[in-house]
C-alpha cells in the first residue's frame, strides 16, 4: 500500500457489516488443520481457534465468554516492527522498542514480547511491577506518567530505568533525588509540540492545552527547555507523543520533527551532542474496518525517513512506545449467544460480551466501531443472508450494545459472536459493571502456523484464568463485611 493509502487508513473506520470480509480464508467443517496445506493466515487461524475453543470446552454454557490471542500474529508484528526501523537506520543505531503496557497489562503477553525483543513502557507502579514480573530488564524499560510520585521516581532511578520527566516541578524533584543518590537512569524531558489533535480528542496529546509535557509554543517555554538541558548535562533525552487512534501519519511525523528540531537546537547551543536519544512515543493507529493491517510500522518508519532524515542518520538513539498497533489485530473476544429475540421487528442477539470488555465501543461507538463475525454453535463460520440485527451485551442498561443494526448472518441461541481486533485495550481492561466476571484469556497457536513445525491441532495456553464469584466477593470487601457495623 502506498503512503497515501496508509494516511487514509489512519482514521478510525466503521466496522464492516459482513461476518468476514470478502476473500477471507476459512477451513471447512470437514477439513482438519493438517489438510489446510500452507501456513494459515490470520483470518484462517482465527477460524481454527474459534472452532477449537468450542470443541475443547474453553467456551461452553458455564464459561460463555473468552479472549483469544493469536501468538503467531503477535510474534510476526514484533518482528515487523523491528525490521521496519532496521530498514531506515544505519547498523548499530541503538533502538529500543518499548511496548506500552497499558495496551495489554498481562504478564504472559509482556513475556512473549520480551522474548521477541520488545521492552516495556510503563506509566504506573502497577505497570512497572507487571513488566518486572515478566522479566523485562530495567535497561529495556521506560517510565512515563504525568503524575509520578516520589516513591515511584526513587524506585525507577534506583533500578536504572529510563525516566521521562513531564514538567518543571517533576524535573526539580529529580534534581533533588539525583543530588542525594546518583543514578544510572537515562533521563529525558517530555515536550508537547502543540501541533493539534486527531479525530478522537480524548487520545490527542499534542493539543494546545494537553496535560502532557512542556508546551513548547507557550511563551518562554522553548527557551526554558533549552536552558533546563544546558544546566543539566545528564538530561540527555527528549520525549514526545502526539496521540494514538485517530492520528494521521503526517501529524505524528510533524510532532516528531518538531522534537528533533529542538534537539538540534539544544545540541548546537551546548556545542556537543547532549541530547543523544529521542523517544518518539507510539500511537500508530489501527484499521478496525477490515483484516488489513494499515498503516504499517514500515510505512511510518519510511515516512519519518523521508521527512526527518537527520533523526535516522545514526546520530540519535531511538525509543518507540507502540501498543495497540502491535496487538489489536491478534485478539478476538468470543461470546456465546444466550438468547435471540426481537424488538420493534429488529433481531437482537443477547451475548455475554458488552460494556465490561468493550467499554469504549459501548460508550462511544462512532469512534470505536468493532467488527463482529458470526459463528454457529459448533464454532464454524456462519453463512446465510445478512440480516440487520443488534449485538447486545449482558449489562443492565439499554446502551450495552456492541453493534446496532449490523448486517450479519442471523445469530441464534447457542451461536457465537466473535468481536474482532480486540487484542489491545479490550479483554485485558475489565469494567466491573454489574460485577460481571473477568473472562479467561487464552493464547493459541494454530496448526501449520509455524512452517517449520509439524501439523497438529490448535494448542491453547492460559494467559489469565476466568474470574470466580469468590474472587469478586473478595475484591468487593467480602473479608470486611462487618467493617461499617463496627463504627
Amino acid at each position: 500500500m502506498s503512503d497515501q493509502g496508509s494516511e487514509q487508513g489512519a482514521e478510525p473506520a466503521h466496522a464492516s457489516g459482513v461476518a468476514h470480509p470478502s476473500g477471507a480464508a476459512h477451513v471447512s467443517e470437514a477439513a482438519h488443520p493438517s489438510e489446510a496445506g500452507a501456513a494459515p493466515g490470520a483470518a484462517a487461524r482465527r477460524d481454527l481457534a474459534v472452532r477449537a475453543a468450542v470443541e475443547q470446552g474453553l467456551l461452553d454454557p458455564a464459561s460463555p465468554l473468552v479472549g483469544l490471542l493469536d501468538v503467531t500474529g503477535v510474534r510476526a508484528s514484533a518482528a515487523a516492527l523491528r525490521a521496519a526501523f532496521e530498514e531506515v537506520t544505519p547498523p548499530g543505531t541503538p533502538v529500543l522498542h518499548a511496548f506500552a503496557v497499558k495496551a495489554s497489562p498481562l504478564v504472559p503477553v509482556l513475556r512473549l514480547l520480551r522474548d521477541a525483543g520488545i521492552g516495556a513502557e510503563v506509566a504506573s507502579p502497577g505497570e512497572l511491577a507487571l513488566a518486572r514480573a515478566a522479566g523485562v530488564p530495567p535497561a529495556h524499560t521506560v517510565l512515563d506518567s504525568p503524575a509520578k510520585t516520589p516513591a515511584e521516581l526513587r524506585e525507577a532511578l534506583a533500578l536504572g530505568i529510563a525516566v521521562n520527566a513531564d514538567n518543571p516541578q517533576e524535573l526539580a524533584r529529580i534534581d533533588a533525588m539525583t543530588r542525594s543518590a546518583p543514578t544510572h537512569s537515562p533521563i529525558g524531558l517530555r515536550v508537547n509540540p502543540q501541533i493539534g489533535g486527531g479525530s478522537i480528542g480524548a487520545l490527542s496529546t499534542a493539543t494546545a492545552t494537553s496535560k502532557f509535557g512542556v508546551a513548547l509554543r507557550d511563551e518562554g517555554a522553548r527557551e526554558w527547555v533549552v536552558r533546563a538541558c544546558l544546566d543539566r548535562p545528564w538530561l540527555t533525552r527528549l520525549h514526545t507523543h502526539s496521540g494514538s487512534q485517530g492520528m494521521p501519519l503526517d501529524l505524528m511525523v510533524r510532532g516528531v520533527a518538531a522534537t528533533y528540531e529542538l534537539a538540534e537546537e539544544i545540541n548546537g547551543r551546548a556545542g556537543r551532542q547532549q541530547i543523544d536519544t529521542i523517544d518518539i512515543g507510539g500511537g500508530l493507529p489501527v484499521n478496525f474496518g477490515s483484516d488489513e493491517e494499515s498503516p504499517t510500522h514500515a510505512q511510518y518508519a519510511r515516512r519519518l525517513k523521508s521527512r526527518v532524515p537527520g533523526l535516522l542518520d545514526g546520530r540519535y538513539g531511538l525509543v518507540t512506545e507502540f501498543g495497540r498497533s502491535l496487538l489489536a489485530k491478534h485478539g478476538t473476544i468470543l461470546a456465546r449467544v444466550e438468547y435471540a429475540k426481537t424488538a420493534g421487528a429488529r433481531p437482537i442477539a443477547v451475548t455475554h460480551a458488552g460494556v465490561q470488555v468493550a467499554t469504549r465501543t459501548v460508550y462511544d461507538p462512532a469512534s470505536w466501531p468493532l467488527r463482529i463475525a458470526a459463528y454457529d454453535a459448533k464454532g464454524l463460520p456462519k453463512s446465510g443472508p445478512a440480516v440487520a440485527q443488534d449485538i447486545a451485551g449482558p449489562a443492565c442498561f439499554a446502551g450495552d450494545l456492541l453493534a446496532e443494526n449490523r448486517p450479519l448472518p442471523l445469530l441464534e441461541q447457542g451461536d457465537h459472536a466473535a468481536v474482532l481486533d480486540t487484542g489491545a485495550y479490550y479483554f485485558a481492561h475489565h469494567y466491573a459493571y454489574n460485577s460481571l466476571a473477568r473472562p479467561g484469556i487464552y493464547g493459541f497457536v494454530a496448526a501449520g502456523s509455524d512452517p517449520a513445525g509439524p501439523a497438529g491441532p490448535v494448542v491453547f495456553a492460559t494467559v489469565r484464568e476466568p474470574q470466580t464469584p469468590e474472587e469478586i466477593v473478595a475484591e468487593s470487601g467480602g473479608g470486611q463485611r462487618d467493617a461499617l457495623r463496627d463504627l
